[in-house]
């Protein structure tokens, strides 16, 4: 298992996609205002964090992984923070793109007695533009043939970055060097990510995407949807995440399932556990893991960040320890 985590200190991944700012603003609610019906929160304290794609590379980088950023965001005050945050972290900014075209995303949650209770998005979600897109392939394209890329996550918020035209191309880049793409689609170009490695929706995502109508599938179902996807998609691997009922992984070289169940945990915030599996799982498909070990550890990770309130990137630490304590050991 040490052996394992050291190796993570090894990788440089990319991940292209949405990034934004989540903003959080706590305080007491004492009273009702008088101008309508509504709870009045006094703010007692407001903090940012990394969102999005950008909580990917957050993961990583508490993994002990370089990640490289490749986004476009607006040119306004916003993204000068998200920029000075990433800075904070050592990570590069060298992928990030502003545009005058767009705003930076930003999503402020308000939150009072550890409970969220309002949340306010500000955004645009067009495709990108021509302009845009043309600046954004440039520095993926700098960036892989000047850095030793390991892997490639693609994380698709539906804000505009991941066009189908970005998409493709980064893909065909990856594929011509050999360089595994991990997904976390969304369901406007959910079909596109053909022959990419590592393919992660959730179970909502998967119905939506491939058009299941049942709410009550049992494993077999979602087995058989993931059989039909993959005859679309074609990629190697197939991961499920099914909420309380853990997470399904299927790899097409070996025709292996695997069911894992999910740790009992009290949950308290299940923003960005997304990010944490595909970040997890990516690092695990890269360090030559097998389909049970890649479930088996990022379904732990995400369930250790679903009882921190906002989004948080996992601790390498805590994840290392409690993967030892797992019995039956959660690698095989």
């Amino acid at each position: 298992m040490k052996e394992l985590f050291d190796s993570f200190n090894e990788q440089k991944i990319m991940i292209v996609g949405d990034v934004m700012l989540d903003v959080y603003m706590k305080g007491k609610v004492e009273r009702i205002s008088p101008e309508a019906p509504v709870p009045i929160v006094s703010v007692t304290e407001t903090f940012s964090r990394l969102g999005g794609a950008a909580n990917v590379a957050q993961n990583l980088k508490s993994l002990g992984t370089k990640p490289i950023l490749c986004s476009v965001i607006g040119n306004d005050d916003k993204s000068n923070e998200l920029l000075n945050l990433m800075s904070e972290q050592n990570m590069t900014t060298s992928g990030i793109v502003k545009s005058n075209e767009r705003i930076t995303t930003r999503k402020v949650r308000i939150i009072s007695n550890n409970a969220q209770m309002l949340r306010v998005d500000t955004e645009d979600t067009f495709d990108l533009t021509k302009k845009e897109h043309d600046l954004l392939m440039t520095e993926i394209k700098n960036i892989i043939n000047n850095e030793n890329i390991d892997g490639i996550i693609l994380q698709d918020y539906n804000k505009g970055v991941l066009t189908e035209n970005i998409i493709k191309e980064v893909i065909s880049l990856a594929n011509e060097r050999n360089i595994p793409v991990g997904v976390d689609p969304k369901k406007k170009n959910f079909l596109a990510y053909k022959n990419v490695t590592f393919f992660k929706p959730n179970l909502k995502e998967l119905r939506e995407g491939i058009g299941i109508s049942s709410k009550e599938e049992s494993i077999d179902d979602i087995t058989k949807a993931i059989d039909s996807l993959h005859e679309i998609l074609n990629c190697r691997y197939i991961m499920t995440t099914l909420s309380e009922r853990g997470v399904l992984i299927k790899d097409y070289e070996t025709g292996i399932c695997h069911h894992i169940p999910a740790h009992l945990r009290k949950i308290a915030d299940v923003s960005g556990a997304g990010d944490t599996v595909l970040s997890v799982a990516m690092l695990c498909l890269v360090c030559k893991q097998e389909a049970y070990n890649i479930a088996a550890l990022s379904n732990l990770a995400g369930g250790i960040v679903c009882e921190e309130l906002g989004v948080a990137p996992i601790n390498k630490e805590r994840l290392f320890e409690e993967s030892n304590k797992t019995s039956p050991s959660i690698i095989k």
